[in-house]
């Protein structure tokens, strides 16, 4: 039987109603009461990384989950992290950043009603990742919800309320799991190196969404005060005409200073190509920007 470690973070998974609203109350070994089918299928140690809404997570707590992973890595055949659904798909991005060529399962759920309701999808989702974490065939990062299986830096949140709340962009799920059976769509490929750890993590990033009409001054600013430019842009992605001016000077005056530009699109799907139209293709051509492609904004 497998031994999987459970990482609690907080999140709706865990919250009960208050008088200020719904906030993170419910701990490891609680949640873990509202499944007591898991004892049949895997050994369960749970541990409190944090207990935060996720709306508060930050870098710093991607840190503390790296650093909670790579003590216990030895010692578990896979990892489940509860998470708040809100911030869920940035974690599962940055840790699979942070944590590359695992050959155990680091599997991140959450759930849109908390797991004491009459009425969740929390129990179902925790099941569902522990049942994903003991097959020999998961590996890195993954977000189990719904039922579906989904790469970890290509999932968006796109429901506010809905149990089905997470879409694959620009990929398929990897794998569904219904009524407690695993079904791959894709095969894994086989993992050679070691696993790697990394801790480092630049905070200095900023992101700007164009709007019709969105005057050129704010990239001074941005330029200025930041080391790190995500631009979404329109479409397949370019500067607006009359923001060209403003966008070549700082690129002029900032170029090989350690600034780096990533234009991105604001469509969720099918990706930037920025070199079909003019307004993209001129400012590819001059300067040496990173695009994202299919890449989802998350994981951007």
């Amino acid at each position: 039987m497998k031994k999987i470690l459970m990482i609690t973070t907080g999140g709706t998974i865990a919250s009960r109603a208050g008088k200020n609203g719904l906030a993170p109350a419910i701990s490891p070994q609680e949640l873990l009461s509202y499944i007591p089918s898991v004892k049949n299928i895997c050994e369960v140690d749970a541990i409190e990384a944090c207990h935060l809404d996720s709306t508060n997570i930050t870098p710093s707590h991607w840190k503390r989950l790296v650093e909670v992973i790579e003590e216990n890595y030895a010692a578990y055949d896979g990892f489940v992290i509860c998470h708040g659904t809100d911030t869920l798909a940035y974690t599962a991005a940055a840790l699979s950043y942070m944590i590359q060529n695992s050959r155990k399962p680091i599997v991140i759920t959450g759930a849109q009603k908390p797991i004491d309701t009459d009425i969740t999808d929390a129990k179902t989702n925790l099941m569902d990742s522990f049942l994903y974490a003991c097959d020999d065939a998961s590996q890195n990062v993954s977000i189990v919800f719904d039922g579906k299986v989904i790469v970890g830096t290509r999932a968006r949140k796109e429901r506010t309320k809905s149990f089905d709340a997470f879409s694959s962009l620009n990929y398929p799920f990897t794998a569904v799991i219904q009524d407690g059976m695993l079904v791959r769509y894709m095969e894994e490929k086989e993992i050679t190196e070691e696993v790697r750890f990394y801790h480092n993590m630049c905070e200095n990033i900023c992101t700007i969404k164009m709007i019709p009409g969105m005057r050129g001054e704010i990239l001074s600013y941005l330029f200025e005060n930041y080391d790190y430019i995500v631009i979404e842009s329109f479409g397949v992605g370019g500067i607006p005409q009359h923001m060209t001016e403003a966008f070549y000077r700082e690129m002029e005056k900032w170029q090989g200073k350690g600034k780096y530009v990533v234009m991105t699109t604001q469509i969720a799907k099918e990706g930037s190509h920025m070199t079909i139209y003019e307004v993209g293709k001129r400012v590819k051509r001059d300067f040496n920007l990173i695009e994202s492609y299919d890449m989802s904004f998350e994981a951007t």
